[in-house]
């Protein structure tokens, strides 16, 4: 590939580097340039363009980036299509991510142009999670590049998803005079919880004395009925001839490993009896946090052995006391939280297409359409509107008076619509949940269709995205948790939330509206065959 200032004359089929106006169009970064292109450049002035001519036997970087990720292809992982020379690859179904370190250090030795980046060994995975990403960083790379990244691979099973298997669970929680039956009872609802992520569950559960024999007696019942059989012990295991590694001893099992280099979770042990596991859970396991037994019930679930030696290792990033806990079951409290989102309107732009018309100011059966369009929003479930100016700014916002939202001044508007994306999640207040981000030019889209959007995020706890589709394919308005509202501040120039999207780690809802999800007013054309009449250029 060849980078560098290139002569109009000899650009056909080069990918821009930088985007440019041409014949009022906006030619974007990395489009391939036609020969149409070049005759609008040609009328327009340019006379050479910065851009990336491919030599013979080069892949573009959406066609190498694709072709790299078939090389990753593993089981349970799920290939998107690629983008801008990226690929990601999500999790099937959940389970346990495994991964090859020196696998990938070997791609990723190859040469800088590709980037192979993944969640860490072991990582515990739900269905539709990112897992690893490809992204090419040029705008091609040679196919000999790909020759020694395949070679590299070789017959190396680089990831996979090892998923989470269905299990008959025994659960025993020995009992002393002090013991209160709520502890008891909450341990096993959490216990529950936690196994619901494998689709296991608790069978029976038995709560005899904390006494070796009468444990003896309920391991013998249970491993004979069940695929694993958890103990919690009223008291601490203190020696390793305590009553939960005695017991299981006793009932002719193997004692794998008593304690471990996991904080929380050292009083841990892990025993076998004909094949299947045994474990004395920790005292940290009567809480959902996440702690050293959620390292080795992931494992067994997801049919992984783990031996004394693995457990041993597991010291180095074993201190959990101060992380985040990962996404898993919590007790449920009462009251659920609110997870309506609010309204980000989007209001900035240059309305370039339109001439000297600004389209906002247009009129729809009698209000400019920026104010129709704000007045469904705030009328929507949404638990409020933030309108962000920028183009016209003044103007805008006069057709807004009275009206109950928040309005937010983008100075950059010029620099495109990410700069309009920052802006609004800024001027979102701290509590809000997720952003439903709409076009302000989108007659089509009801307070009807916004209150299906917001139920159907509401419904998944705030967490999923949600966006309106037309006849199966994207569209517009789309909501985003708060967990994303970093993801938008990495945006940068004239791009939309549709990468966030794309590569977000979270479920994706789609809500078919029909053609509003499709229908904006770009020309003057499409403003009049929506119902609109031009404002002019006033404002």
């Amino acid at each position: 590939m060849k980078f560098g200032p290139v002569a109009l004359g000899e650009a056909e089929g080069a990918i821009l580097a930088h985007s440019l106006q041409a014949g009022g169009r906006r030619l974007r970064k990395a489009h391939r340039l036609t020969a149409a292109d070049i005759r609008d450049l040609r009328d327009a002035g340019v006379e050479e363009v910065i851009a990336a001519a491919l030599e013979p036997g080069d892949l573009d970087e959406d066609a190498a980036a694709a072709r790299i990720a078939e090389i990753l292809e593993a089981p349970g992982a799920e290939i998107r299509p690629p983008s801008t020379g990226r690929v990601n690859i999500h999790a099937a179904n959940p389970g346990l991510f495994t991964v090859d370190k020196r696998t990938i250090d070997a791609i990723n030795a190859v040469d800088p142009a590709v980037t192979v980046a993944t969640l860490a060994n072991l990582a515990p995975v739900e269905a539709g999670q990112m897992v690893a990403t490809v992204k090419i960083i040029p705008f091609a790379v040679s196919a000999g590049i790909i020759a020694r990244i395949e070679a590299a691979v070789a017959a190396a099973r680089p990831f996979a998803i090892e998923p989470f298997r269905p299990h008959r669970v025994g659960l025993i929680q020995t009992v002393l005079p002090n013991v209160k039956e709520s502890v008891l009872d909450k341990t096993a609802r959490i216990t529950a919880d936690r196994l619901s992520r494998s689709a296991s569950r608790v069978t029976e559960e038995d709560r005899p004395p904390h006494d070796t024999a009468k444990l003896v007696e309920a391991i013998s019942a249970q491993v004979a009925r069940n695929d694993m059989v958890l103990v919690f012990g009223a008291s601490a295991v203190c020696d390793f001839d305590d009553v939960i590694p005695a017991a299981i001893r006793q009932s002719g099992g193997d004692v794998r490993r008593t304690g471990m280099p996991v904080d929380p979770g050292n009083l841990l042990v892990l025993g076998f009896i004909d094949g299947k596991p045994v474990i004395g859970a920790p005292g940290c396991a009567r809480s959902p946090k996440l702690n050293g037994f959620d390292w080795v019930l992931d494992r067994l679930l997801a049919g992984l052995d783990i031996s004394g030696d693995d457990i041993a290792g597991m010291g180095v990033g074993g201190l959990l006391m101060e992380i985040p806990t990962r996404p898993q079951p919590r007790e449920k409290s009462a009251k659920p939280a609110r997870a309506n989102p609010w309204v980000v309107l989007l209001a900035a732009g240059q309305s370039r297409r339109m001439g000297a018309t600004n389209k906002l100011l247009a009129d729809f059966a009698g209000q400019p359409l920026v104010r129709r369009t704000a007045e469904r929003a705030v009328s929507c479930k949404a638990d409020g509107v933030v309108v962000v100016l920028g183009h016209e700014a003044e103007a805008v916002s006069s057709a807004l008076d009275g009206l109950d939202v928040k309005k937010a001044v983008n100075a950059d508007y010029a620099q495109g619509l990410s700069t309009s994306l920052k802006a609004g999640i800024r001027a979102l207040p701290p509590m809000a949940s997720g952003a439903l981000i709409m076009l302000a030019d989108m007659p089509g889209i009801t307070t009807e269709v916004l209150n299906r959007l917001v139920d159907a995020f509401t419904a998944s706890g705030g967490k999923a995205i949600v966006r309106a589709t037309h006849g199966g394919k994207r569209g517009n308005p789309v909501v985003l948790p708060g967990a994303l509202f970093p993801e938008i501040e990495r945006l940068e120039g004239d791009t939309g939330a549709r990468h966030v999207v794309e590569s977000a780690p979270v479920e994706i809802i789609d809500v078919e509206v029909g053609a509003a999800a499709s229908l904006d007013v770009d020309t003057p054309e499409a403003l009049v065959a929506a119902g609109g009449v031009p404002a002019g250029g006033e404002g």
